[in-house]
């Protein structure tokens, strides 16, 4: 994305109120599997197109990560609802959700090996001659790391956009959350990303539980990732910065206590 678009959020039928209240708002990303591109788009995202508002489509579903090739009716879904809100990009993730006809219903990690390069290269290659935008990869969190991996995280996540020119989306979450749970320093990693390649960024909370750090989504940032999110604007400070909440939406003056807590750990203005 050209920009700078500074602080959004993501946009959920829950809060959709709440957002279209937000009066320096220039961005928000939905989940594209929840808008029918053959359809009217719902009131509160035609409202924000029409005031606009930067809507970028993130897929959940399109399993770029699997040794199948990508669905083409899913890759289709994505390009048409990218059509429908005008996005000047889409995302998804560096995962798999499927194999052999089962669905996982969970983003699944893979090996950091030459293999499952090969296999995300290929099918992000397919995505991005179907689609009418450019493509950003998203690492996800992941409890555990493969036995078989032959790459870390940021010689994985470079070869890959290196091979297919995508961008990355960078969630500092899961950067936080893979740091806790997988070990490794957040800061080291941050050292050797392309973030020059960095289309926009993802912050959201989690908690422990059972001696692990979980990616929720439904609780307070911590301060943890807010630091992160200062590491990484002295490094180069991206385009954009968006607020994941997907459940138990506190009140309103706790949501835009987040919102102003991202901008000013950015250095961007305040949205609220």
């Amino acid at each position: 994305m050209t920009g700078p678009y500074g602080v959004g959020v993501g946009w959920r039928p829950e809060i959709a109120g709440f957002v279209a209240g937000l009066p320096g708002l220039r961005f928000v990303e939905v989940v594209a599997e929840t808008v029918n591109p053959a359809g009217p788009l719902s009131d509160g995202l035609a409202e924000l197109c029409e005031r606009g508002v930067t809507v970028v489509p993130h897929g959940v579903k399109l399993s770029l990560g699997g040794a199948e090739p990508v669905d083409r009716a899913r890759l289709a879904h994505l390009a048409g609802v990218a059509a429908a809100v005008n996005a000047p990009l889409v995302s998804e993730h560096i995962a798999f959700v499927r194999a052999g006809g089962l669905e996982a219903g969970h983003l699944l990690p893979l090996p950091r090996s030459r293999e499952a390069v090969a296999a995300v290269v290929a099918n992000v290659r397919r995505a991005q001659a179907e689609l009418p935008v450019p493509l950003a990869l998203e690492p996800i969190a992941a409890l555990f790391d493969w036995p078989d991996d032959e790459l870390d995280e940021a010689d994985f996540l470079t070869e890959i956009l290196d091979a297919t020119g995508a961008l990355l989306l960078l969630d500092l979450a899961n950067v936080h959350a893979n740091a806790r749970n997988r070990g490794g320093d957040p800061r080291a990693l941050l050292d050797r990303l392309p973030l020059d390649r960095v289309a926009y960024v993802h912050v959201a909370g989690g908690a422990e539980q059972g001696g692990f750090y979980h990616d929720t989504h439904t609780d307070p940032v911590p301060v943890e990732v807010l630091d992160l999110v200062g590491e990484l604007c002295a490094r180069r400070r991206p385009p954009a910065l968006l607020l994941e909440r997907d459940g138990h939406y506190p009140p309103a003056a706790e949501l835009r206590g987040e919102l102003d807590a991202l901008a000013a750990a950015s250095g961007y203005p305040v949205v609220t």
